[in-house]
């Protein structure tokens, strides 16, 4: 039992043993997906000084399409957010060549397409927030806006943008 014990703690450890953001995720089951191509006339990423500037990211590829309060739940939202944060990690990871190059996330702003009565927008929002906190600690907490919008582009239910300093 002590042996089952002490397994189930090192497993559970084993996130702050990893020491680059990409083995944080691995460690966690998460993988990065390809990074979408813009659909628009813009750059996904714009540096400045230390600070880069990252445009709205939806998941990797579009896959979903719905509206929160209507179409979708707020489980449904959440997860969503998270894999919108993947994407963003492929977008900064094939930016900077590896995520350690990432300070800490200065700023964050989450649109998500809601009915004007649904009110969870920061529930929603927390599933991007796990998985920058999963990848970069306490690094991953940024100021961030959750706001609701009455449409996003091509029906995605959560876009976000953020801002990140890098080393």
């Amino acid at each position: 039992m002590r042996i089952l014990f002490i397994s189930f703690a090192l497993l559970a450890a084993a996130p702050a043993w990893c020491e680059t953001p990409e083995q944080r995720l691995a460690a966690a089951g998460l993988r990065l997906p390809p990074p979408n191509s813009p659909i628009g006339l813009y750059v996904p990423a714009v540096q400045s000084g230390k600070l880069l500037f990252l445009a709205g990211h939806t998941e990797c590829p579009v896959k979903a399409t719905g509206k929160l309060g209507a179409t979708m739940d707020v489980a449904a939202g959440k997860a969503n957010a998270a894999s919108v944060a993947l994407c963003m990690l492929a977008t900064l990871k094939a930016q900077l060549g590896e995520l350690s190059r990432v300070k800490r996330v200065v700023r964050v702003m989450g649109l998500v397409n809601a009915t004007p009565d649904f009110t969870d927008h920061p529930a929603v929002m927390n599933g991007f927030s796990e998985v920058m906190v999963t990848a970069f600690g306490e690094a991953g907490k940024a100021p961030r806006t959750a706001a609701g919008a009455g449409s996003l582009p091509r029906g995605i239910p959560v876009e976000v943008e953020a801002i990140v300093e890098l080393k």
